[in-house]
């Protein structure tokens, strides 16, 4: 069964109508909300996935990442993700937002979510690895073009940001 989603408008108003998502593009001046989380352990390591061979931007790293569905909030959506993806839990009341993007047809928000040591559990269909890296290494691999994509432009836009909600 496909994902439905609530269509927003570009400032995160619920529009009062939803939208499958392997339907064609989303309405003009609708979007949909994306949410994805930087989970980051004591010693100031994040949590990276690699994407599924199967998945747009195959083999290529991002931060656990997904679409929030009907009904769901930006953070009780980037929960569920998180825990999907890679078996990790927070508290939604945990995450600390680091902001958000307006993407051609998304808004997409990142968040933070500071952990001990958790047991990461990838589920295959999703992600084909996970890694602990140092921050620099997730810029690096954007510089490299080894991030999937739509983390490019993200990072740009929001980097400095993370990297000032790492060092806290």
């Amino acid at each position: 069964m496909s994902e439905l989603w609530d269509l927003i408008d570009e400032t995160g108003r619920p529009l009062g109508r939803t939208h499958r998502r392997d339907d064609p593009d989303l309405p003009v001046g609708s979007f949909h909300l994306v949410v994805s989380v930087c989970v980051v352990r004591r010693d100031g390591r994040v949590l990276t996935t690699r994407r599924a061979a199967v998945k747009d931007w195959p083999l290529s790293w991002e931060f656990p990442a997904g679409s929030a569905l009907t009904g769901e909030t930006s953070r009780q959506a980037a929960v569920r993700e998180l825990s999907e993806e890679t078996g990790v839990v927070v508290d939604p009341a945990s995450l600390g937002l680091v902001g958000r993007v307006r993407e051609e047809q998304a808004l997409f928000d990142l968040y933070v979510a500071r952990v001990d040591d958790p047991e990461v559990i990838p589920d295959p269909a999703e992600v084909s690895e996970a890694e602990w890296v140092v921050p620099a290494t997730v810029f690096a691999r954007t510089g490299a073009g080894e991030m999937a994509g739509p983390w490019v432009r993200r990072l740009r836009e929001l980097g400095d940001a993370l990297r000032a909600r790492l060092a806290t």
